[in-house]
């Protein structure tokens, strides 16, 4: 299984008297733009994924929906268990989506940096991963659903890379 952990796209800063919730956050329009490119560029790296889940905040839910749009991926799933990636809950978040032989998770960081060193160590903080906003790692795991210790590095990627590929 190919597992894909996008950090979303740059979101407008942290503002309580503009948005009291910040689950309510949104991208920025520059923020839109560039992951539009970013998800043109995927799609030449990851031509099929069978499921999108993301977090339901605001940031991931628009990154999610680009991915959708712009790199043909499926339509995204929410999930709660993304919205702060503790390992456990993603994990179970994760199991009625066995049979498939891809995954991507639309979250934020730490939570997603944290996830890849889960997959790939067993300690969410053994493996320092500098992930940027609209940044992509993947993973590979050679049976079924991940596990702690079963995952290998694929490959990372900035965001600045994926944009070059879709020109």
């Amino acid at each position: 299984m190919y597992l894909y952990l996008v950090r979303h796209a740059v979101a407008g800063n942290a503002d309580p008297a503009q948005w009291p919730d910040d689950r309510e956050r949104p991208l920025t329009p520059d923020g839109e733009k560039k992951f539009r490119e970013v998800a043109a560029g995927l799609a030449t790296l990851t031509p099929k994924v069978d499921v999108v889940l993301s977090s339901p905040l605001v940031r991931a839910w628009q990154t999610a929906q680009i991915l959708e749009k712009h790199a043909g991926w499926p339509e995204p799933q929410k999930s709660e268990a993304l919205a702060f990636a503790i390992p456990a809950e993603v994990m179970d978040a994760l199991q009625p989506h066995a049979a498939v032989s891809s995954i991507a998770l639309v979250g934020h960081a730490p939570g997603m940096q944290e996830f890849a060193s889960y997959l790939l160590t067993g300690d969410p903080g053994a493996v320092p991963i500098t992930l940027r906003k609209g940044g992509v790692i993947c993973l590979q795991t050679e049976d079924g659903l991940p596990r702690p210790r079963g995952a290998s590095l694929e490959w990372l990627t900035r965001p600045r890379i994926l944009r070059g590929l879709s020109r």
